[in-house]
């Protein structure tokens, strides 16, 4: 077999040394930025991202007592430092007026965090936990007859230098507020740790998001039924110098503004101390809006199918055209549709659900489609990649046929089968 060249077309010329070298050159550097871009994306959820919360035990903790005492021995000073300690922690927490001893029986343990113990004088800084059955009816969540929050999502933002972060990385602002006892608070707060994916989900952006069905899927992830965001901002007065602190309280999915207060410490080594008093007067904000019945969860964020059913139908009436409009002309042609009553009997079936999500609002109607469907029991994201493909599970009567009809009829791009869908637009 013979094979000719045509002379219209240029034959390649030969490659010379420094082509060669370019080339070399060219290909180590593409391996360098790919080596580079996969560290990145590696670097997205890897290392210490958040601080993990102390455990909300059944008892009542106070830390953070300071104590300075003397006695005529190392061992009376000592006690005599516990006993003040005791009685330090019982005022921190609002308690009523007793005797040393019967605050001392309400106490299971004393925590030393640091102690200096001299021939006759004890300093040290100390922690109290007090027994809940038996402090809890004058103090903690479960004195008096207030109510009880819901499970809310606390997600803690910290603005320093003019950036804003949650769990990139070790903020002193997190680490404050899983240090906090939440069980003296009648405030359900849910605490993430930030490891794994929950540091790329919950970020400083997420907290300006309005789509209820993205805050639906969010919460889900944690069984929260609403959000809280104290927002820290730090303002340092020079290098070493005092650090003035502005702390806000918000809630919901609307960011909505609760109160403000600004605190000042001296230098970087009284920071901790002030973010420790910070977060407890934000809880205060959050108790005073428990108790005045502002903080309920949005009825928004958990509204089911039927509901946005109806807000679309109502939209839909106000944009037809009205008058003598003809109505063949006015209104699209029906596509085939699955009634409500044929997905009744059918067994349910658990599909699961590919789609592309370059952004939120991509993901939000997805959300919409499927959870649109009858017969529809639940649909929820297992997998989130914005920018990437996503994946949810959906329980479904009648299977991923039905779903697959469905979601056609809506003008989706559907492919696969077998109890696993890709959908498109």
């Amino acid at each position: 077999m013979a094979i000719t060249i045509s002379p219209k077309i240029p034959r390649p010329a030969r490659m010379g040394p420094a082509g060669k070298a370019a080339l070399v050159w060219g290909g180590a550097a593409a391996l360098v930025v790919a080596a580079i871009g996969g560290a990145r994306l590696v670097a997205q959820i890897e290392g210490d991202r958040g601080i993990a919360p102390l455990a909300n035990s059944e008892d009542i903790q106070v830390n953070g007592i300071r104590v300075d005492v003397g006695g005529k021995t190392a061992a009376e000073a000592r006690e005599a430092g516990w006993k003040q300690a005791e009685k330090l922690a019982w005022k921190k927490l609002g308690g009523p007026d007793m005797p040393v001893e019967a605050i001392d029986a309400m106490v299971s343990s004393v925590v030393i965090g640091q102690e200096q113990i001299g021939p006759r004088r004890y300093i040290a800084t100390l922690g109290v936990i007090f027994d809940k059955a038996k402090a809890g009816q004058y103090v903690g969540s479960s004195a008096g007859f207030g109510p009880r929050s819901a499970p809310l999502l606390l997600i803690p933002v910290l603005q320093s230098g003019g950036v804003r972060q949650v769990f990139e990385v070790r903020g002193p602002w997190q680490r404050a507020w899983a240090e906090f006892q939440a069980s003296t608070s009648p405030v359900d707060y849910v605490r993430p740790t930030g490891s794994g994916g929950e540091s790329l989900v919950l970020t400083a952006g997420q907290t300006s998001r309005r789509s209820r069905l993205w805050w639906r899927t969010v919460l889900g992830q944690f069984n929260a039924s609403d959000v809280l965001m104290p927002v820290a901002r730090l303002e340092r007065q020079w290098p070493g110098g005092p650090i003035k602190g502005t702390f806000t309280a918000r809630y919901g999915p609307d960011n909505k503004f609760l109160g403000s207060f600004t605190m000042t410490a001296p230098g970087e080594e009284a920071l901790p101390r002030m973010l420790e008093q910070a977060v407890g007067r934000v809880d205060g904000l959050y108790r005073d809006a428990l108790m005045q019945g502002a903080l309920h969860p949005d009825p928004t964020i958990s509204a089911g199918g039927e509901a946005l059913d109806r807000a679309f139908e109502e939209l839909r009436e106000k944009l037809m055209p009205k008058g003598d409009a003809d109505p063949a002309l006015a209104l699209p042609q029906p596509l085939p549709t699955i009634r409500p009553d044929e997905a009744m009997g059918l067994p349910a079936e658990t599909v699961t659900v590919q789609f592309a999500t370059p952004d939120a609002a991509a993901l939000d109607a997805a959300l919409a489609a499927v959870r649109g469907v009858p017969g529809t029991q639940g649909a929820a994201t297992t997998s989130l990649a914005i920018g990437g493909t996503s994946v949810m599970r959906v329980t479904i009567a009648g299977g991923s046929e039905r779903l697959a009809t469905a979601l056609r009829a809506q003008g989706w791009k559907v492919a696969g089968g077998a109890g696993a869908l890709r959908i498109s637009r």
